[in-house]
């Protein structure tokens, strides 16, 4: 699979698959001429990299979890770890979101009410 072909079936620029790949998110074959060879695995892989980027993960530990994912299974209670201590962040964020939206909708309801009163 191409840069482009992967690009498509992962919502996810070309220029971006590059910076992952020099990042060392992602590593990826090349051909006899030097062209990136993506297998069909890789796009659930980097779909899951912009899923942990999209909730708040740091790209050095993303780095971290990649090359633990690179490592095999022997790396799978670390991997584990990592993910359980990623997603108690994300639930913090979420409650913190709710309160926010808890706040706004109030403040609308606020002006909504004193609007329809004049």
């Amino acid at each position: 699979m191409t840069i482009g072909e992967i690009s498509k079936a992962t919502n996810i620029s070309e220029y971006t698959l590059r910076y992952y790949e020099k990042k060392g998110l992602i590593r990826v074959k090349r051909d006899s001429v030097g062209r990136r060879i993506y297998e069909e695995s890789d796009i659930e892989w980097v779909k899951f990299i912009q899923r942990l980027k999209d909730t708040g993960m740091l790209l050095k530990d993303i780095k971290k979890y990649s090359n633990l994912r690179y490592g095999g299974d022997v790396t799978m209670p670390e991997r584990l770890s990592m993910l359980k201590k990623h997603r108690k962040y994300v639930l913090e964020q979420q409650t913190k979101w709710k309160e926010y939206l808890d706040n706004l909708d109030n403040k609308i309801m606020f002006y909504e009410n004193s609007i329809t009163k004049k």
